[in-house]
């Protein structure tokens, strides 16, 4: 049966933005980074804390997705941090929109929202 989650797959429209944003911006380090000449197209595999855990690739003309918070399918990614406000202050210093930051109504945890640069939605969550 399931023992846990493997990784999250990303496509995203422009690589080297992407790749600098979730490593220079959000600090995941790089695992391997493959070019796939007959799919014309880069596989990034990305690890936190030493914990393989993003694959982030590049297509041609990728078909654009819609992402708005309630659109069917997947919602948001959410990674975990001890201090929201300072995760927060981190990320706005470097540039990145940052929603303010909200409480979970039936955790009582605090959490706020972002997008990566393709506008997939992400989520600083206090643990």
């Amino acid at each position: 049966m399931i023992e846990s989650i493997h990784h999250i797959a990303i496509i995203a429209t422009d690589y080297l933005r992407s790749k600098a944003f979730y490593t220079d911006v959000l600090g995941f380090s790089i695992i391997r980074e493959n070019y796939r000449a007959d799919r014309n197209s880069y596989k990034l595999d990305l690890a936190l804390n030493g914990n393989y855990v993003i694959e982030l690739f590049s297509f041609p003309n990728p078909p654009k997705r819609p992402s708005k918070p309630e659109a069917a399918g997947l919602r948001h990614l959410a990674f975990k941090v001890t201090d929201i406000s300072q995760s927060r202050k981190s990320l706005l210093q470097k540039g990145i929109p940052v929603h303010g930051i909200r409480v979970d109504e039936f955790t009582g945890k605090k959490f706020c929202f972002f997008n990566d640069p393709d506008g997939l939605p992400l989520e600083l969550y206090e643990s």
